[in-house]
């Protein structure tokens, strides 16, 4: 990748070693790039990461979702168990603006490149650690996976409805809600650094981001001394609010309402029902009370229109209505065009990425480049970080430190 090219972006200049894998670091990682980091991921022939397979796969065997977390990286090999290989690790941490790795707790420091083993050589240093439960406490040494940490947080409790088994969010919820935390804890370690002259050490736990990200349902439930209600797609403080079957095959749309003005628009739009007109069903505490009732009677309306027709008169009435959208109805549309950018893969052709949903006034992010092949910047990123030459080079692979 030309580095020239990340010039004008908010991170240009910023050295990234990526220690991490599969997904939570990755991710993180990933927004750095993207605001215009160099970021290095630092693997092995010996111990590549493994990302999860799909449908869709290179002819490296990289599936899609590979693609898209790790592109715009770049990709050295080290043998971190070569005595070699793990003092070309030292030597590029010491030149590293910022480290991160999701291994279990312990492991870097077996490797001997855990924080206070690298800050020795580089006090500027902002070292980040996303394992699944942290680094100290009694939960130290437990495996974690997406599942396993949605369960202990409680947060399989308060999705799905009354009567459902314990409810998982799918698309690895516990790896993106760590690696977001993991980024904007970088951010601010920097802003801090540029500041005190000091780096920082984050010890970031996935599982307690997960409370963190539901701690008002348990503070609420601490003052209440219950537990909270599984409401599926209700709302405790709105009223109807669901999705409905449209016309056709496996056809919906979302309403909200949240007034009265939104509810006799809604009336009104349905036209003007006598079922509507009841006294139970004025205010806003009657209305979920009758939620059920409510409920059939939208139903009894929206299955004999196509959720287009449904989305557009509840819209027009001032509703709040959404037609359900599959994935693919999403890629190539005029609203979402900020979430996605086209990048081209060499071995597949242009290929659709995920991309920063929001964009800077002052400044520019980083355009998507292809995710690395295990290896290919070795040399690159070698000079551009140790400037270390051709002869210096060979002789470390001779040394069998850089596989």
């Amino acid at each position: 990748m030309n580095m020239a090219q990340k010039m004008g972006t908010p991170l240009a200049g910023i050295r990234v070693l990526d220690f991490s894998h599969v997904l939570a670091g990755p991710f993180c990682t990933r927004l750095l790039a993207d605001l215009g980091a160099d970021v290095v991921r630092v693997e092995s022939s010996k111990h590549p990461d493994s990302p999860w397979k799909s449908d869709f796969e290179d002819s490296r065997g990289r599936p899609a979702s590979y693609l898209n977390t790790n592109r715009s990286k770049r990709s050295i090999t080290i043998d971190l168990k070569n005595d070699v290989g793990h003092h070309v690790a030292v030597r590029m941490a010491a030149v590293a603006d910022i480290v991160t790795e999701n291994f279990s707790a312990g492991v870097m420091g077996r490797l001997k490149l855990d924080y206070e083993t690298l800050r020795a050589q580089n006090p500027r240093l902002i070292y980040v650690s996303m394992s699944g439960f942290g680094h100290n406490g009694p939960r130290r040494d437990w495996t974690s996976m997406n599942m396993n940490l949605q369960g202990y947080s409680g947060l399989m409790m308060i999705t799905g409805s009354e009567g459902d088994p314990p409810t998982a969010i799918s698309n690895s919820w516990n790896d993106y809600i760590g690696g977001l935390h993991a980024c904007f804890g970088i951010l601010e370690a920097l802003s801090q650094r540029a500041t005190t002259g000091t780096g920082a050490n984050l010890d970031l736990s996935q599982f307690e981001c997960s409370v963190a990200a539901i701690g008002p349902l348990l503070l609420s439930s601490t003052v209440n001394r219950s537990e909270p209600r599984r409401l599926g797609n209700r709302s405790a403080e709105v009223a109807p609010q669901g999705v409905y079957r449209c016309a056709g095959a496996d056809e919906w749309c979302a309403i909200s309402v949240q007034n009265n003005d939104q509810w006799n628009a809604l009336v009104g739009a349905v036209g003007d029902p006598e079922w509507a007109k009841v006294a139970r069903l004025a205010t806003l505490s009657g209305r979920i009370q009758h939620h059920d009732e409510i409920d059939i009677h939208i139903e009894d309306w929206t299955i004999q229109i196509p959720n287009t027709d449904v989305e557009r008169r509840l819209k027009a009435a001032g509703v709040p209505a959404e037609r359900m959208r599959r994935i693919q109805n999403l890629v190539g549309v005029p609203d979402g065009a900020q979430a996605f950018e086209r990048m081209e893969e060499p071995l597949i052709g242009s290929v659709l990425t995920t991309s920063l949903p929001f964009s800077f006034s002052s400044s520019s992010s980083s355009p998507p480049h292809p995710a690395p092949s295990l290896g290919q910047d070795t040399r690159d990123v070698l000079h551009d970080w140790l400037d270390l030459s051709d002869s210096e080079i060979d002789k470390l692979e001779n040394q069998a430190a850089l596989v």
